[in-house]
């Protein structure tokens, strides 16, 4: 993550970098960067997986952090996977995100790279917005979409503000998004 020093200034071009991984070590996730959201109770989007900690679910090998679901009944849910975030471990006003990965092809994934606000409180969705840096919607393969969430603009409403894009070799390669 870069972020500038003071408010954002399209002419100024000095970023520091304030935060980032390199996932440089194998095993588990960095603590110190990374926290899980645990749980099967469909996060909303009525998901079929339970997400863990285990690190079958979430290692780093050879320089990758590899997210990985499983086919497993796990806590009666049918797959187990990770969903790993940075809450309360790196918060940004400004700056620029860029996350390098390669994402799983095929029905049924739906690989995202999102941003949601650290609150005091409970999130109330989409009033408190969310960035969708890279989702991509497995049965629409190299279809890789962005979009803004806020109160005025979600998919509730359909008036999402969002943009596609098409990478044709999204789950062979690895792009920076």
């Amino acid at each position: 993550t870069n972020q500038k020093k003071d408010a954002p200034s399209l002419e100024e071009e000095e970023f520091q970098l304030v935060w980032n991984d390199e996932f440089d070590t194998d095993g588990r996730p960095d603590s110190t960067k990374w926290s899980y959201d645990l749980g099967g109770h469909g996060w909303g989007n009525k998901e079929s997986q339970y997400y863990t900690d285990r690190i079958e679910n979430a290692r780093i090998e050879n320089g990758i952090l590899i997210i990985e679901a499983i086919m497993e009944t796990y806590d009666s849910s049918e797959y187990t996977s990770a969903r790993i975030d940075t809450k309360k471990k790196g918060d940004w006003k400004y700056g620029r995100i860029e996350v390098k990965a390669r994402i799983p092809n095929g029905t049924g994934t739906w690989p995202a790279i999102w941003m949601l606000p650290t609150l005091d409180k409970r999130m109330s969705w989409p009033l408190d917005g969310e960035i969708d840096i890279m989702e991509h919607v497995g049965f629409n393969e190299g279809h890789v979409h962005g979009t803004v969430h806020t109160e005025a603009y979600n998919h509730n409403k359909g008036t999402q503000k969002g943009g596609e894009i098409t990478i044709n070799d999204v789950a062979d390669t690895f792009h920076v998004y």
